[in-house]
């Protein structure tokens, strides 16, 4: 029995008897994209013996992020971006009973913290614009609960799939009506709102470094505060709540959430190449565009005037449910991952007892949308794959 092996790079090889089956090689919908000096961070954390959870790359990190989004932020790097939607919560008083306003298209981390603190997450549909948080479905709610004397306690946005929500509208009517925000930045290092870096707008704010964002810690997040008070409280719940003590002490319930040195490491270098991964996640959607644009049905989303979005996701519109099934499995089969746009909040099993304000907008969305690959270290192969199966298997 002999086998006949091709060797190139961008193959794998599927062995049956007799036969050599070569598929092409899996095309992802974000994978890691490392830019060559997270290792000389990393090493130093081994040189050093730094290894403990906290050390020189974590101040570092925090420094590099705090720069990039300038205006005097403070910037707390921790385990994840749940736990720093969770440490968010916390600090903005939310308990037992409290009502969250949370955007309903959204991935579950943006909700699950609610609960964790006992408090009832309430899900606002999307506007057209932009997908994210409706202003007016917004205040619909807020006038609801005030008429009930149940003032929410907090509003989280998310600036969906890297495109900025409109940071204006939801800050107007959090002053006017005195709710803070807790801004859900996950997807959105590297976008602008009228020129200022998203992360930056809410009462506190959340980044992700989860192993498909922009960049990557592996596993990571952050809390972004204006204070220096917020972020200190941020980073004394994360290690425990140890008190000023020789000994261990605890007068409040803490967390393990603090971001590891050797995971700050790679945060370190991938914070130098990050402007490099915007543009070309950016250059990955225009390529799209431009081939994908003029198919019959096909429709992408647009930046509104002031808004400048990372591309984190490429995302499309289809006709309709079928159409979007279709060119998900066509792609499947060609070994190309893609994913439907979040499936809405309000309609996940686990929130189904949860209000909502909803217009239908986002069920449409989840309906007709599809997630194309977006990774900043696909090249125009890859991209040619993509276009290729989806111009072929595409009818309106």
């Amino acid at each position: 029995m002999k086998f006949k092996v091709i060797f190139d790079s961008r193959l794998t090889i599927d062995q049956k008897m007799n036969n050599t089956v070569v598929k092409a090689s899996k095309i992802w919908l974000s994978s890691p994209h490392m830019g060559g000096t997270e290792q000389h961070y990393v090493q130093q954390a081994f040189d050093s013996n730094w290894i403990a959870p906290l050390g020189p790359n974590v101040q570092g990190f925090e420094e590099a992020i705090e720069d990039y989004l300038s205006g005097g932020v403070h910037v707390a790097a921790l385990s994840s971006g749940t736990g720093a939607i969770h440490l968010g919560l916390k600090l903005l008083g939310v308990g037992p009973g409290d009502i969250v306003l949370c955007q309903s298209l959204t991935f579950s981390a943006s909700a699950n913290p609610i609960t964790y603190l006992g408090g009832q997450p309430v899900f606002i549909d999307s506007e057209k614009d932009t997908w994210n948080m409706s202003p007016e479905l917004l205040e619909e709610a807020i006038q609801h609960f005030l008429s009930k004397g149940k003032k929410p306690k907090a509003i989280i946005p998310v600036h969906l799939y890297g495109m900025p929500y409109k940071a204006e509208a939801i800050r107007e009517l959090s002053l006017t009506y005195g709710i803070p925000v807790l801004e859900d930045s996950a997807e959105a290092l590297g976008s602008k709102y009228h020129d200022v870096p998203c992360g930056t707008f809410g009462d506190l704010a959340v980044l992700s470094f989860n192993g498909n964002k922009i960049i990557t810690t592996s596993g990571g997040g952050a809390l972004v505060a204006h204070t220096r008070e917020h972020k200190e409280k941020a980073v004394f719940l994360s290690t425990q709540a140890r008190d000023a003590a020789p000994h261990y002490q605890h007068s409040e319930i803490g967390f393990n959430y603090r971001m590891s040195n050797v995971l700050a490491g790679i945060g370190r270098g991938q914070m130098e190449v990050l402007q490099a991964r915007v543009e070309s996640r950016r250059a990955n959607h225009q390529y799209y565009l431009e081939h994908l644009g003029k198919l019959e049905g096909i429709e992408f989303l647009q930046e509104p005037e002031g808004m400048f979005s990372n591309r984190w996701l490429s995302c499309i519109l289809t006709p309709s449910y079928e159409a979007r099934e279709k060119l998900r499995l066509a792609l499947e089969a060609e070994n190309i991952e893609s994913r439907p746009l979040w499936k809405p909040m309000h309609l996940q099993p686990v929130f189904a007892d949860c209000p909502a304000f909803s217009d239908g907008t986002s069920e449409e969305l989840f309906q007709r949308g599809l997630c194309l690959p977006s990774g900043s270290n696909l090249d125009v192969t890859d991209l040619n794959r993509v276009i290729a199966a989806i111009t072929k298997s595409y009818t309106p």
